[in-house]
């Protein structure tokens, strides 16, 4: 993995934490992180160029105005005044390649000074075991704090720790294997054709990158949420307000729109495409 650096910009040493989406259902991670870019007037410093991400380009996600820039499959942000890096990820891993690609930003994070590392991504909502709607969408963690998974701070905050964790489990143990550069025998490995219940949150990106980063010495935390397919921006802010307050960061360092601290990414407003046509009604 090679990170490109824009004409006149460079890394700011005091950014020593990182930010990334975690690709999954409903996409949450990569709008969080665009919804946190947008609010926190993040500054793109540079790209990733990775061989085990697919090629993609598109129109500039946050300026209203045609710039000339374009929007690249991994990019780089920043924001000194939160002591933050954000990286967000528009195009899936090849596939067969997520520890590797893992691994590869794992490097990257290690190499370029970072100290904790956040993963935002999302669950399948029909695999949620005990659901309760009382008091809101439930926010889960997992951290690299302790060897179960949980943090004291995490657990302030009201959330959960991720209950399908467990480190001696065969699909979380081969990843950290192979995170560590080991080899595992064939008769050990999970297979695909054979997946059990308990396989399934290992088996997404989040456990690779989540593995792969607590190899490297790092402080990771991932915060997920269960969702469904559709319209996901409510669950996206969700998202975003959690990694706010998991890094405590100052609501006066955040640029705001009409409705107060978050500002929306101009390139949700065609998400879903122009209004239907009234007449046809």
């Amino acid at each position: 993995m090679e990170f490109i650096t824009e004409p006149g910009k460079q890394h700011h040493p005091d950014c020593s934490t990182l930010i990334l989406p975690a690709l999954s259902i409903g996409n949450v991670g990569q709008l969080a992180v665009d919804l946190l870019v947008s609010s926190t007037g993040a500054e793109r410093i540079g790209y990733l160029d990775d061989p085990y991400t697919l090629p993609c380009v598109g129109n500039d996600a946050y300026g209203p105005i045609p710039s000339g820039d374009l929007a690249l499959p991994l990019e780089a942000y920043q924001s000194p005044a939160n002591a933050m890096t954000l990286v967000q990820q528009r195009s899936p891993v090849v596939k067969g390649m997520m520890v590797e690609y893992a691994k590869n930003l794992a490097e990257f994070a290690a190499a370029s000074g970072k100290k904790h590392v956040v993963i935002l991504s999302s669950l399948e909502f029909s695999r949620w075991q005990k659901i309760d709607m009382s008091s809101g969408l439930q926010i889960y963690y997992l951290s690299s704090s302790n060897t179960d998974g949980t943090d004291d701070f995490c657990a302030k905050l009201g959330w959960r720790r991720l209950q399908d964790y467990d480190p001696t489990q065969r699909t979380w143990n081969y990843l950290s294997s192979l995170a560590q550069g080991s080899t595992m025998h064939e008769s050990t490995l999970p297979f695909e054709d054979e997946p059990e219940e308990e396989d399934y949150c290992a088996s997404l990106p989040f456990a690779a990158l989540f593995s792969c980063l607590k190899a490297k010495g790092l402080k990771v935390t991932c915060i997920l949420c269960y969702c469904s397919e559709g319209d996901n921006m409510a669950d996206s802010f969700e998202l975003a307000e959690a990694a706010s307050k998991l890094l405590q960061l100052k609501p006066d360092n955040f640029i705001g729109g009409d409705d107060g601290k978050w500002c929306i990414p101009f390139s949700w407003k065609t998400v879903y495409g122009p209004p239907p046509d009234l007449s046809m009604f």
